[in-house]
């Protein structure tokens, strides 16, 4: 279609690409935003170009890829349809600094499109006489082991050890896990890959200094390993026993695999 337009509203180095609702190819569409993007970007000295569409819109989402937009955002339930049904408007952005030609563009996108998942450090200490250390938490009832959720681009040993001195208060260099445990959904939480490194065993002087001022952190607990499933949830109290008894290994939701 040679009379298809794509229009740029432009306000403080920001482009917000618009084109009217029409039956059109995927690849006159790609032609038109890319055009329009490179135009606006170049012409307009643009810092950003983003655009809302619904998320039913195929054909625009694959025309946004190809021209190097990332999926940045979901307005849930934005739309509405027809009565009583509701739809997401998906937010793409392309920024003047972002690679959009070649190996680099591609991946970009793909990384803004495909799936991710949590990633979750955690190690299991233990004293002289076999207890498993816990810690009871400020925000939720039950307790865990030390660690936490891994920052974008941190290895997982790596995050384990930088949680294990905010919480603890001591340097820990982990080797290889213990478990692999891959967590299904749960409590409005996404699924999650979480890693359980051996914290080994503490000598007593140790063990007894343990502590920061991290506010999140009520209290820090030694437990009987009969004592753990009082204090933890189902999911923790499985994998802490099966580490205890020594496997050692891939689970899914705390189960061997």
């Amino acid at each position: 279609m040679s009379d298809f337009k794509v229009s740029v509203d432009i306000a403080s180095g920001v482009g917000t690409l618009r084109w009217d609702e029409q039956e059109v190819d995927v690849e006159t569409l790609q032609r038109a935003l890319s055009l329009a993007s490179d135009d606006a970007i170049l012409a307009h000295d643009l810092r950003r170009l983003q655009v809302e569409l619904p998320e039913w819109d195929t054909a625009a989402r694959v025309a946004l890829h190809r021209c190097g937009f990332r999926l940045e955002g979901r307005l849930r339930s934005a739309l509405e349809p027809e009565p009583g049904v509701f739809r997401d408007i998906l937010v793409y952005s392309r920024l003047a600094v972002d690679a959009v030609y070649g190996p680099t563009g591609f991946s970009g996108v793909l990384d803004s499109i495909l799936p991710t998942k949590r990633t979750i450090a955690h190690a299991l200490f233990r004293d002289q006489e076999g207890r498993v250390l816990l810690l009871e938490t400020s925000y939720k009832q039950d307790w865990e082991l030390p660690g936490g959720i891994v920052e974008p681009g941190e290895p997982p040993r790596h995050g384990g050890a930088r949680e294990t001195l905010e919480e603890l208060g001591i340097a820990v260099e982990f080797g290889q896990p213990l478990l692999i445990d891959w967590m299904p959904p749960y409590l409005g939480w996404s699924d999650a890959v979480e890693f359980i490194f051996d914290g080994g065993v503490l000598p007593p002087e140790v063990a007894a200094e343990l502590g920061t001022d991290d506010r999140e952190i009520k209290a820090i607990h030694w437990i009987e390993p009969d004592d753990v499933p009082r204090h933890v949830t189902e999911l923790s109290a499985r994998r802490i026993a099966l580490m205890l008894d020594g496997y050692r290994g891939l689970t899914e939701n705390g189960y061997p695999v």
